[in-house]
């Protein structure tokens, strides 16, 4: 065991920066040998997509003997097929990553390139997000990059708010305060909270967000190290706070069967007033939406997860995370370099237009949405900063997480279940 202390005229403007960017950030290629790059990425939102095939078209007008061939799956498709070449032994060059424990067990089982080398100097100080690059290694190695880091946090529609009463400049700061919004909220006729629980990793957050509010970073250090326990108090009151929650009915009919696209598509149409999710959130709610998001265009606002009064933890403690890439064992020189052009300040300023949140620090000026603003500085802020359960802890720890906190959802499982369910997978895994 190892202890360890995320238009046409958008995209037209992002081809415009690419364009004139490239000369500054794209070495020449040092050989002339014809190399193709397998890329997969999870990048199924319009402007998002164009985003990224207009990074791979100027990187092979500037060399041609390099051909990048993309492959775009849908987030749970993406983490099924990865599953698969991975035990075929067949890794794509580049592919989605979120760090953590599955990245890690990739590295152990010798599926991805340590990139270190590469990384070592101007390209690893340009990061402001260190700690999230260092999810992307161990041991002193890296096997691949952030390209967005953020929080997630409450996003909410202030003109549902207003319609039911509540001051939509002022959304709840405390647990307390946050259901007694849900109620009112509810007797206003409004669907409070979207939620798409049949994917599991959005209900998740609420879970987690609970456990950091109640224990802190030490009582996640403790159960992880195994210097306590996932059966420890904070874990079983986040299950109990959750309850309430799950009591107050404030989800869409149906919730447990629906999946992430029909939670972003209910914010977007203005049928639900919040949505728990990270800095990518309003461009998938508009993608999703039947009216292009019209119902949450001026009316969307973001605010950090409730305090729990009497919690361990720190108010400005986030739950965070974003995207990033890997690279797999078989890449060669080219698809690390392809890696580094995607993370040069030009090409994350440009993706800063679209709800790319940079981890980049030269990029961080480019940001000129409001929101996106506010949740940089609550990243970097942040005195804790946990990645998602389900990517951090080994696989089989965090499907566990994912399976109990669904259970809980439910109704099949209490919360006491909940951590025993947690723990037993924990015991397995990180035991030593």
């Amino acid at each position: 065991m190892k202890k360890f202390l995320p238009v046409f005229s958008v995209v037209l403007a992002i081809v415009t920066i690419l364009s004139l960017g490239l000369g500054s950030t794209q070495p020449k290629a040092a050989a002339q040998d014809q190399v193709t790059i397998t890329w997969w990425h999870i990048g199924t939102v319009e402007d998002q997509g164009a985003y990224w095939q207009s990074l791979a078209d100027a990187y092979m007008e500037a060399n041609p003997n390099v051909t990048i061939e993309i492959t775009i799956l849908e987030n749970e498709a993406f983490k099924e097929r990865l599953v698969t070449v991975m035990q075929a032994g067949d890794p794509p060059d580049i592919f989605q990553s979120w760090g953590g424990g599955v990245l890690w067990q990739f590295a152990e089982a010798g599926l991805v390139r340590n990139i270190a080398p590469e990384l070592e100097g101007e390209w690893k100080d340009s990061f402001s997000a260190q700690a999230a690059l260092e999810l992307y290694g161990q041991d002193g190695e890296y096997y691949g990059v952030p390209w967005t880091w953020g929080a997630v946090g409450m996003f909410y529609n202030k003109a549902l708010f207003a319609e039911a009463g509540l001051d939509p400049e002022a959304p709840p700061a405390t647990w307390e305060e946050f259901l007694a919004a849900v109620q009112a909220l509810k007797d206003a006729g409004i669907t409070p909270i979207s939620l798409g629980e049949g994917d599991k990793w959005p209900g998740h957050f609420w879970w987690v967000y609970l456990a950091i509010r109640l224990g802190g970073e030490q009582a996640f250090l403790d159960a992880y190290n195994r210097d306590g326990a996932f059966t420890d108090e904070p874990f079983v009151q986040a299950g109990e706070y959750l309850q309430q929650l799950i009591d107050l009915e404030p989800f869409p009919e149906g919730y447990i069967g629906l999946g992430y696209g029909d939670q972003a598509g209910l914010m977007g149409d203005g049928k639900a007033a919040m949505e728990l999710m990270g800095q990518w959130a309003p461009s998938v709610q508009i993608d999703n939406s039947e009216n292009g998001g019209e119902a949450i265009q001026g009316n969307l606002g973001w605010f950090p997860f409730p305090v729990v009064e009497g919690g361990a933890g720190n108010p400005g403690d986030v739950l965070g995370g974003g995207d990033g890439y890997a690279v797999g064992s078989n890449a060669e020189d080219e698809a690390v370099d392809f890696l580094r052009f995607i993370t040069s300040a030009e090409n994350q300023a440009a993706g800063a237009k679209i709800w790319i949140l940079p981890t980049v620090a030269a990029a961080e000026s480019a940001i000129e949405d409001p929101i996106l603003q506010t949740i940089l500085a609550a990243r970097n802020s942040a005195p804790y900063s946990q990645l998602y359960y389900d990517q951090f802890l080994p696989p089989a720890v965090g499907q566990a997480v994912n399976d109990a906190v669904q259970g809980l959802f439910e109704g099949t499982l209490s919360p006491e279940d909940v951590a025993s369910a947690i723990e037993d997978e924990a015991s397995f895994e990180l035991d030593e």
